[in-house]
């Protein structure tokens, strides 16, 4: 597991130095958890596990929370708990208080100052701690656990200036923005506003967060991660690559009412995709280029 605090965080920076990123990656059960673990073992490079607050709906959170602790502490990887997209003070306590490396505290629903004010809470309890925060400014379209073809239309992009404002006024230590990415896949290839993202990088001092990367073109990802992105987070992917995997295996496992057979089956997948993706974000130090 991650060492709690600046460790943790000091991987954070090293990436936005190196133009790699840190995957974030979203987990709902065992499998999930143990696919992503997998994933961090093969490639020896940092992960983060997102146990948050949508998956909380469905496990629970105690459930879920020591399940992933659990998981990344017997771990021999580099693996961060991180709490994803909470908008609840206690909330993000108790993750803290279990052991969390790092939280997002989301109040990009709220108006600007409301969003300043919970976040800056946020921080001072999670900085208590030792834990690093992630905040956001800007709306994303889309649904962070259902893939419904959203567009980036619906979504309201981050404003740099008010960007260094927010994160002067807050502390936080990294920012997720919205420029044009969108949670889930989409019907048409998304097309990031680089020139944004590179005006939002330049007048802030923390590294930033780009949600909604399932699906996003090599290119796009790319033009990202050069400019400041340092912590991508990967929901989507993993869930279809679970979901297709189960699919696959049911006929068979039907025929002896063989549920570890499905289990297995997306768990696998899960690890391979995140397997690819942790190495198309963080290749080896030794890989062209790096």
């Amino acid at each position: 597991m991650l060492p709690r605090g600046d460790q943790s965080e000091a991987d954070l920076a090293s990436a936005a130095r190196e133009g790699t990123a840190i995957p974030g990656f979203v987990a709902y059960n065992l499998e999930t958890v143990q696919g992503i673990v997998a994933a961090a073992e093969a490639t020896g490079r940092p992960v983060l596990l997102q146990a948050g607050s949508s998956a909380f709906k469905h496990s629970g959170r105690e459930a879920l929370m020591t399940l992933a602790l659990d998981a990344a502490r017997r771990s021999s990887a580099r693996i961060g708990v991180h709490l994803d997209h909470s908008r609840e003070l206690d909330e993000i306590a108790a993750c803290v208080e279990a052991g969390y490396t790092s939280v997002m505290v989301d109040g990009s629903h709220l108006p600007f100052a409301e969003n300043v004010a919970l976040t800056r809470k946020a921080v001072e309890l999670a900085h208590d701690a030792g834990v690093w925060v992630e905040a956001e400014l800007g709306a994303l379209a889309g649904d962070e656990d259902v893939s419904m073809d959203a567009v980036a239309a619906g979504g309201t992009m981050t404003n740099p200036e008010q960007a260094a404002e927010f994160v002067t006024a807050t502390g936080v230590d990294a920012l997720a923005v919205a420029v044009g990415n969108v949670h889930g896949f989409t019907a048409e290839p998304v097309r990031l506003d680089l020139d944004r993202l590179a005006a939002i990088r330049d007048v802030l001092p923390v590294p930033l967060v780009l949600h909604g990367a399932s699906g996003l073109p090599e290119e796009q990802l790319r033009g990202a991660l050069s400019r400041g992105v340092a912590k991508v987070n990967v929901n989507a992917e993993l869930r279809r690559a679970y979901l297709r995997a189960v699919e696959d295996a049911l006929p068979g496992a039907l025929a002896g009412s063989d549920v570890v057979a499905t289990w297995s089956a997306g768990r696998d997948a899960v690890a391979a995709a995140a397997t690819r993706i942790t190495r198309q974000l963080c290749p080896a130090r030794d890989s062209p280029g790096h």
